[in-house]
């Protein structure tokens, strides 16, 4: 079957899963019925809004999704308070997360304002709430979280709840990246 590659701006409060028991909001109710069975590539949790592609290609998914690869994914995280630069570079050297490092961030300020900053937080894992719980150490809770990059994608003028299907540049964008991953079986 044809291979299909969208990118969508997810809202808050929306799940990233194929289905939901509690009938809550996902992700594929945004899309509807797009000809082929799309599923989410990796998870942004529900509260964090962004950057997610669906695709019926699994080895697309496989290859992004992979900790080898490294792939690195930017968010704009809004915490409470203005982290001090000590701070700022602990994330930068990696903080210990249920007894594991996490690897190096690249982290700075946006903006900040009365009791607030927005820090650009660019990293390649993808463990677990990792952003909010990074924040969460070094005393700063995030208020809103918005993943606005993954590798060379970013959702440049794509409104909230919005999605669209991944331009041809896009695709060798990420073929180029991923070369183990090709795009010619479509």
């Amino acid at each position: 079957s044809k291979k299909v590659y969208l990118m969508l701006n997810k809202p808050a409060g929306i799940l990233v899963t194929a289905h939901d028991t509690h009938h809550r909001k996902t992700v594929l109710d945004l899309i509807g019925d797009v000809g082929v069975r799309v599923f989410p590539v990796g998870r942004l949790d529900k509260d964090t809004e962004g950057l997610l592609l669906l695709t019926n290609d699994g080895d697309l998914s496989f290859a992004l999704t992979h900790p080898s690869r490294e792939v690195t994914k930017e968010y704009h995280a809004t915490v409470v308070g203005v982290p001090e630069e000590q701070q700022l570079g602990q994330l930068r050297q990696g903080i210990i997360i249920e007894g594991r490092r996490t690897a190096p961030a690249q982290v700075d300020i946006i903006k900040s304002g009365n009791g607030y900053a927005i820090l650009r937080v660019r990293i390649h894992e993808g463990r677990k709430r990792q952003v909010r719980r990074m924040c969460q150490a070094i005393g700063h809770p995030v208020s809103r979280l918005l993943r606005v990059q993954l590798g060379p994608l970013t959702m440049e003028g794509l409104a909230p709840g919005s999605f669209r299907h991944l331009s041809e540049k896009e695709l060798s964008a990420l073929q180029a990246l991923l070369p183990d991953w090709s795009i010619n079986e479509k």
